[in-house]
């Protein structure tokens, strides 16, 4: 059986985040999206809101399970059996950085990453760019699932 992994801070998560996690489920048996908890880093949702909305968008897709970790990586997926973790690009710029982090994670634990480039309709779309538009009330109905745009909408009160 093969189980992949997609972990992320999905702080929201947005149709490019879907576009991956829905192309990987065709790929493996079964699909673990992971939400980090990450104190470096600030977030608009908490760790929990954040599940709770990956959980949501995502109830279409039986081989699919979203849970929540902190902590390393290699270790939570060592775990859980998994066999590959699968990371979206959106242009050559993110793949530095997830080159560095992939040959770390095999080093650290021999789980291979593989590297999914979103489509390009979605090719420009980042949760921080969401919550910008968010931020200052513009619509962002064409970037993430209507219960996302509900939650900021809230979140932001505009």
């Amino acid at each position: 059986m093969t189980r992949a992994l997609i972990p992320g801070s999905f702080d929201p998560v947005t149709f490019g985040h879907l576009d991956v996690i829905e192309r990987t489920a065709r790929l493996f048996d079964e699909v673990l999206v992971a939400v980090v908890e990450n104190p470096h880093k600030s977030t608009v949702f908490t760790v929990v809101e954040r599940t709770e909305m990956l959980a949501e968008v995502t109830a279409h897709l039986p081989n699919l399970k979203v849970d929540e970790f902190d902590g390393l990586l290699v270790d939570y997926a060592l775990d859980r059996g998994v066999t590959a973790i699968v990371k979206g690009l959106r242009a050559v710029s993110d793949f530095e950085y997830e080159l560095q982090m992939a040959q770390l994670n095999y080093r650290l634990s021999g789980i291979e990453t593989l590297f999914m480039p979103t489509t390009p309709e979605y090719s420009f779309l980042s949760s921080s760019l969401v919550r910008e538009v968010a931020r200052f009330g513009g619509d962002v109905s064409s970037m993430v699932p209507t219960p996302v745009a509900a939650r900021l909408q809230a979140r932001f009160g505009r």
